[in-house]
């Protein structure tokens, strides 16, 4: 067996599914991530509320739409975004398309951390491609582009 295909099987001898093998890197991503923005000062936020501040949109995002998409009941979308607006990463804003709604939109500390977070991931892409290569990093890149279209109901 290769050492390639060797990486690929779990301690039980059984090879990882591809769900598995799609989220460690993801999660080794958001570790550095993580670890750079509480380095620099952001480190006043969880997880779940990281994955929440994600999705708001570039002109804001409907709480409902931020819990639905975080696939979380709006309740506690409510809450953690309580809890960001209070540290001063979000802020709830009028919809201008609707008066009676409100908007979740990045504020000013929110926007201050993302670049950070930024630069972690152009930093980890770069160290991906550098171990994969050129190619197959481009390959990788369109394979899970093609992917999102049967997997992302909000592409």
């Amino acid at each position: 067996m290769s050492g390639e295909a060797a990486g690929e099987r779990a301690e039980h001898g059984q090879e990882l599914n591809v769900g598995l093998l799609l989220f460690i890197p993801y999660r080794a991503m958001e570790d550095r991530i993580f670890a750079a923005l509480a380095d620099a000062g952001f480190d006043d936020f969880t997880v779940a509320q990281a994955r929440v501040m994600q999705r708001i949109g570039p002109d804001g995002t409907r709480l409902t739409d931020l819990a639905e998409q975080a696939q979380i009941t709006k309740q506690t979308a409510g809450f953690l975004v309580d809890r960001l607006e209070r540290a001063g990463y979000v802020e709830r804003v009028p919809d201008p398309r609707d008066r009676r709604a409100r908007l979740v939109k990045i504020a000013a500390r929110g926007a201050a951390a993302i670049p950070v977070a930024e630069a972690v991931v152009a930093e980890v892409e770069a160290e991906w491609t550098a171990h994969l290569g050129k190619r197959r990093m481009a390959q990788l890149r369109e394979t899970l582009t093609r992917l999102r279209e049967i997997t992302d109901p909000y592409a």
